[in-house]
């Protein structure tokens, strides 16, 4: 008898040791494919079990969270959710995170290994800490000003301090308010079909998610690249363009709207903004020569983070000279987002070297101890210093004497440069207004904002004057907030 309970009792042990042995498989090798299986609600139930980390401006949360009294027990909520709403993007428990919220989902959810106490102390415990902070670096009057200027309009609006990088506003027209997609049930569903289904596209980031032609804003570029490359010696000297200008290798003759361009010097060609001058300059610049000089500005540049996703600005590589030509004046098939429009006008404002922008100053614990810090650091040195001397010198004649007369302001220092970018069939849309621009107090020793605006579908006519029009009044009211201090 006592033989068969022996072997009952190894067999019970095996068993068990069996089952041991399965718990710790389960655990080590299959863990996070469970985690991520639909069907599992518990990691959802936990993630909203505590309230999630803040996203602030300056020392002010614009997020917040609410209790549910339900199984997932906190929602997200937000402070002037349309204004912040291309900063922030949304925390869903439907839809998930998009932007910062997603971008910085493992410090605001409590899951970064930056917040554990010991290293590996998540992994191990598979726990999370109480959610962190993430502060940005955008400045809420410049913010409003860039929300107010653009009055609902579809357009957007990027603004950069040159000498470090910083994102100072990034704004998107029309907008939305992310707490309408927090939680769950037919109020979230309907809310996201309306914002989807809706022409105007709020949801869609026009600071950093969307390219356009940037029309005659990009001629500064292009002058960069002539000056570089030496095809132009003195800004101030006649060239042999003709006005108009027949695209090489073609019949295709390509006007000039504005007056004064027959043999315009450079700096005429951008104090009045001449197609002819400056597609002319571009197709003797040479097409390796503009597509290094676009790359090292940040155009092609698939991998720009800030830390969401930037789309990428493009400026083609395999060309004929006629395409060349057009894409040298920012059309044919040159895109740009407003942050690498606003980077160009950086580069310039900073003396030829361009910082990497970024949009979080540093992430902080719960509690408000901080475990990560973002410095300035270079992304590429866009052009000499000369060079930017003196397209500095030229942006500022754009200001005091040209196009871009509307973003003057008194006692200080502004270049700029106006753009208007012809699309649809045959041009027959109406088109995008550009401004781009930069501020320098003239005490100090640096400029302090750089300033991309573009406007959609902006009712004026074909002429780079509307990009003056429309949008250099909103670039103005943005440079003069970050003048306040």
């Amino acid at each position: 008898m006592i033989r068969y309970i022996r072997r009952a009792a190894a067999l019970c042990l095996l068993l068990l040791v069996a089952l041991l042995v399965n718990a710790a498989r389960v655990q080590l090798f299959e863990a996070d494919e469970l985690d991520a299986n639909p069907a599992n609600r518990r990691t959802t139930i936990a993630r909203y079990d505590q309230p999630r980390g803040n996203i602030l401006v300056g020392e002010r949360a614009v997020t917040g969270n609410k209790e549910t009294g339900e199984q997932l027990s906190f929602e997200r909520t937000y402070l002037h959710g349309p204004l912040y709403a291309p900063v922030t993007g949304y925390a869903s428990q439907t839809y998930g995170t998009t932007l910062i919220e997603h971008a910085e989902d493992g410090i605001l959810s409590g899951t970064a290994s930056l917040l554990a106490p010991l290293p590996f102390w998540n992994e191990f415990t598979r726990g999370r800490q109480p959610g962190g902070n993430v502060v940005t670096t955008v400045k809420e009057s410049m913010q409003r000003a860039a929300y107010a200027g653009l009055s609902g309009r579809r357009g957007a609006v990027a603004a950069l301090e040159p000498s470090t990088g910083k994102i100072l506003a990034l704004v998107s027209t029309p907008s939305y308010d992310p707490e309408r997609l927090s939680g769950t049930g037919s109020a979230v569903t309907e809310a996201w079909t309306r914002l989807n289904a809706s022409k105007s596209l709020p949801m869609l980031n026009r600071a950093i998610r969307q390219t356009y032609p940037p029309g005659s804003a990009f001629k500064i570029v292009t002058a960069a690249a002539a000056l570089d490359a030496r095809v132009v010696t003195e800004p101030d000297a006649p060239t042999d363009t003709p006005s108009p200008y027949v695209l090489p290798n073609t019949r295709t003759v390509l006007p000039d709207e504005a007056r004064g361009c027959e043999k315009a010097s450079l700096a005429d060609a951008i104090r009045v903004s001449c197609n002819t001058v400056m597609a002319h300059l571009g197709v003797e610049v040479g097409l390796a020569g503009m597509v290094e000089t676009a790359g090292h500005f940040g155009f092609n540049d698939s991998g720009l983070r800030i830390p969401s996703g930037v789309a990428r600005s493009n400026f083609d590589t395999d060309m004929s000279e006629d395409q060349l030509a057009l894409s040298s004046i920012g059309q044919f098939n040159t895109t740009a987002t407003p942050l690498q429009m606003a980077m160009v006008a950086a580069a310039v404002a900073n003396g030829g070297d361009l910082r990497y922008p970024y949009l979080v100053d540093r992430v902080t614990t719960g509690s408000g101890d901080t475990v990560r810090q973002q410095g300035p650091r270079s992304y590429a040195r866009a052009m000499s210093p000369s060079t930017a001397v003196q397209l500095q010198r030229m942006m500022v004649d754009v200001v005091e004497n040209g196009t871009g007369s509307n973003a003057a302001i008194d006692g200080v220092t502004v270049g700029g440069k106006t753009g208007t970018a012809q699309h649809g069939v045959d041009n027959s849309g109406l088109p995008y207004a550009w401004f781009i621009s930069w501020a320098q107090p003239r005490d100090s020793g640096r400029p302090a904002v750089a300033v991309a605006v573009v406007v959609e579908d902006a009712a004026a006519e074909r002429a780079d004057i509307s990009g003056g029009g429309s949008a250099a009044p909103i670039a103005r009211a943005v440079m003069e907030a970050a003048l306040e201090g």
